[in-house]
Order: structure tokens, then sequence, then C-alpha cells
């Protein structure tokens, strides 16, 4: 019986380990690299006229986005005094220019709605 019992868990166990390794263990996706799976939202699908700055940051039409690894990171960016004036949505900080009009809530709308759906 003891046998028996060891013998089970042995197999278990080889069973979870191989588990661990095979490829339906993860996401199908990546979707670590938020930077272009925003650009990509406010291009393809809002039609707005977006580029990417350098390797942290989008521009689009009097808007700029800065992407840090996690949203703490850019929570204590915006501590260290690096995002004054941003509104923080998950790990990137949106920078807007000062004057908003009608259409550039419209644009805003836009580009918070692609961020947050990350």
């Amino acid at each position: 019986m003891k046998r028996g019992f060891a013998t089970a868990l042995v197999a278990l166990a080889a069973t979870a380990l191989a588990a661990c390794g095979s490829s339906d263990a993860g996401p199908l996706s990546d979707d670590s690299d938020k930077q272009a799976a925003a650009l990509a939202c406010l291009t393809d699908e809002k039609g707005l006229d977006a580029r990417e700055d350098g390797d942290t940051e989008v521009v689009v039409d009097g808007a700029r986005i800065r992407f840090y690894l996690t949203a703490a990171e850019a929570e204590a960016a915006q501590f260290r005094g690096d995002g004054e004036g941003a509104e923080q949505i998950g790990q990137a900080l949106l920078f807007v220019e000062p004057e908003v009009t009608a259409e550039g809530e419209e644009l805003l709308e836009d580009v918070e709605a692609c961020l947050q759906d990350l």
C-alpha cells in the first residue's frame, strides 16, 4: 500500500512538472508590449494620427503618453515630479496640452479608452 501511494505521488509530481513547461501553460499572445498595443488601438481602432517617439512614448495630436514597466513605476514617477500635470492610466502617464477644445475632449476620450483597455 505504501509503495502504491509513493508511486502515485511521484507520478503526480512528474505530471505537474511537465505541465509547467508546456506551451499551453501561458497566455496565447504576448500583451506585455503595452506601448505597441496602445499605438495599434490609437491608429487602427480610433483612426488617430499617432506615432512612437523614442522607446517609451507615443505622441498623438496634442497628447503625449509615456509608458513605464508597471503602474507602480508610473505612480512613482509622479511622486518624483516627472509626471506633473499628467493623468496616470495603468502603467502610462498621459500628458495633454493645456488648451482643450471640444474636439480635444473627444481625442482624450479615445486615448483614455485605448489606455484603459490594456
